[in-house]
């Protein structure tokens, strides 16, 4: 566990919660001053910063979801539950759970490179915050670009109206996080869909089965149900789908 949640990893990824707040891309980031003269100036100051982390701390766990590899690896395990049939088992605090360690392991890097690019400079004093916002968002906008498909990028710069960009640096974040959604989606869905059919044909060759014996008032999936847990258990289902899950982010 140690070796997963490194020191900087949650205060990198609480850096990109605080730096989304702040305008991207189009809408620029602009200071904002208030001339009050003397120590009023710095009380409005303060306290338009602690209205800001508010604001970001409200928004974080909506940032995280829509920013990570989680959305992939809960609709996955959604859907694996559902195959098999054990509508309850695992419950949903497990298989968030490990969800959100998966997604802790899978993110590492990027929140450490966010981390030493944009917060800890912000930190020392090295760079203001509309620099640290430029430098730490770098880490996250590529591994979003990796995982975002044109087309679905290309559909919000339609909606939008907004030029193309001339390259990665300059797309922005307002329509790469929901491109990066919707790429998510899909992938889940599609892979979701591939662990769908094996259970699926299994059902329809007990069902098959239990009719040419004609046993036609025993529930299929009153058969099938143990043999897919079965077999599931036997192909040791769980190390092959989180290997599967992780090596898809590569």
């Amino acid at each position: 566990m140690s070796r997963l949640v490194r020191p900087g990893v949650l205060a990198a990824l609480a850096t990109a919660i605080v730096l989304f707040v702040l305008p991207t891309s189009g809408w620029a980031a602009t200071g904002i001053r208030i001339d009050l003269g003397g120590p009023e100036q710095q009380q409005v100051g303060a306290a338009l910063k602690m209205v800001a982390v508010l604001t970001a701390l409200s928004l974080a766990p909506a940032i995280l979801l829509a920013t990570t590899s989680f959305i992939r690896i809960a609709i996955v395990f959604t859907f694996v539950r559902n195959a098999l049939g054990v509508q309850n088992m695992p419950p949903n605090q497990v298989l968030m759970g490990l969800a959100l360690f998966l997604t802790i392991a899978i993110m590492t890097p990027v929140a450490t490179a966010l981390y030493a690019t944009g917060l800890a400079p912000y930190l020392d004093g090295k760079l203001d915050g509309q620099a640290a916002f430029i430098a730490g968002s770098k880490p996250l906008r590529k591994f979003m670009l990796r995982q975002t498909r044109e087309s679905d990028l290309a559909l919000f710069y339609e909606i939008t109206r907004t030029p193309d960009p001339q390259g990665p640096d300059e797309v922005g974040l307002h329509l790469l996080i929901p491109a990066f959604i919707i790429s998510e989606l899909r992938t889940a869905f599609e892979m979701g869909f591939m662990l769908f059919v094996p259970f699926l044909l299994l059902d329809l060759i007990v069902a098959s089965v239990l009719m040419a014996m004609g046993m036609v008032m025993l529930p299929p999936a009153l058969i099938s149900l143990p043999v897919k847990v079965m077999l599931f258990v036997v192909v040791d289902g769980w190390n092959l789908l989180v290997g599967s899950l992780v090596r898809s982010f590569a």
